[in-house]
C-alpha cells in the first residue's frame, strides 16, 4: 500500500528539480481555426521551448479527426521531418467542430538521483546509476496534444470526455472564446477531475524574437478552470500530472502531459 505514494512522491520531487515549464513542451497547431467541410486540414506538432516553433519532431504518431458526427478518422498523411511532424487530411463533407489529436503517445524514460548534493538526470538506459545515489524519479512520458476546430457554426458531440487518460473538459466551447470572456473547463484523469491541479497557459508571440507569456492557475476542488480572457492570440494550456505506470511498462510511473491549443478572438 506504501508503495504507489512512495513512488508519487519521488516524482513529484523530481519534477521540482527537472521539468521546466518550457522543457521539450509537446503542441499541435492546425493551418486554420476556421476551416470548410471537404477542405484538407494540416496540423504541425513537435516538442518545443518556444510556442509554436518546434525543434523536435513526433516521429510515429496516430494523429486522428474527431468529426461532428463523432466518427474517428485517421491523418491519412503524415511528413516526418528532422524537427517538426506536420499531417494532413481531407475533411468529410459535415459542418460543425472537429476534434484533432495525437492520441496518446509513449515517450522517453527518464532517471533522476542525487548524489553528493548534485542532481543528475538521465534517459540512456544503458546509463547506470552511481551505487551510493539516492534515485528521486523513474518515470516514462505519457503526452496527448489537442485542438478543436470548426467548420460553420461550432457543435458538442467532438467534445465529448473520452474518459481515459488526462484531459481538459470543454465547458465554454473552445471555438467561441472571446477577449474579456472565459473559458470554463474541467481537468479529468481518467473520467474523474483533478482538484488543485496546475495549468499553465501559454500566449505565443507566434514570431522569432518575442517571447510565449505564461499564466499559471489551479483547478477547484471540483477540478474546475474558469480562466480570464485578456488577450486575443493563440494559446497552449499545459497540465502535468503523475500515475503508477502499469505492470509490464518501462518504468513504474508515468510522467503524464495533455496539451490543448486554443485561439481567442477580439470582441
Amino acid at each position: 500500500m506504501k508503495r504507489p505514494f512512495l513512488l508519487r512522491s519521488l516524482f513529484t520531487a523530481s519534477c521540482l528539480v527537472t521539468l521546466t515549464a518550457h522543457a521539450h513542451t509537446p503542441f499541435l497547431l492546425p493551418n486554420s481555426f476556421d476551416i470548410q467541410p471537404k477542405e484538407m486540414i494540416g496540423v504541425d506538432a513537435g516538442f518545443t521551448e518556444k510556442f509554436f516553433m518546434s525543434d523536435v519532431a513526433f516521429g510515429d504518431t496516430a494523429f486522428s479527426i474527431i468529426t461532428p458526427e463523432g466518427q474517428r478518422i485517421p491523418f491519412g498523411d503524415i511528413h516526418q521531418f528532422k524537427q517538426r511532424t506536420v499531417a494532413e487530411q481531407k475533411l468529410p463533407d459535415e459542418k460543425g467542430t472537429y476534434r484533432l489529436s495525437t492520441g496518446p503517445r509513449l515517450g522517453a524514460v527518464f532517471r533522476t538521483w542525487e548524489r553528493n548534493g548534485k542532481v543528475e538526470s538521465a534517459r540512456d538506459p544503458a546509463q547506470v546509476m552511481p551505487a551510493d545515489a539516492k534515485l528521486l524519479s523513474h518515470y516514462q512520458s505519457l503526452s496527448v496534444s489537442e485542438a478543436y476546430v470548426t467548420a460553420g457554426k461550432p457543435s458538442a458531440k467532438a467534445l465529448a470526455a473520452a474518459g481515459k487518460g488526462l484531459e481538459i473538459v470543454a465547458i465554454t466551447h473552445p471555438s467561441d472564446l472571446f477577449v474579456n470572456e472565459k473559458f470554463d473547463f474541467i481537468v479529468q484523469y481518467n473520467g474523474k477531475p483533478l482538484p488543485n491541479q496546475k495549468v499553465s497557459v501559454y500566449r505565443s508571440p507566434m514570431d522569432l524574437a518575442s517571447q510565449s507569456t505564461v499564466q499559471n492557475v489551479s483547478t477547484d476542488a471540483d477540478g474546475k478552470v474558469a480562466l480570464p480572457l485578456t488577450k486575443s492570440g493563440i494559446y497552449l494550456a499545459l497540465i502535468r500530472y503523475q500515475s503508477p505506470a502499469p505492470a509490464g511498462a518501462a518504468a513504474p510511473m508515468y510522467g503524464n502531459n495533455y496539451t490543448l491549443t486554443f485561439r481567442v478572438l477580439d470582441q
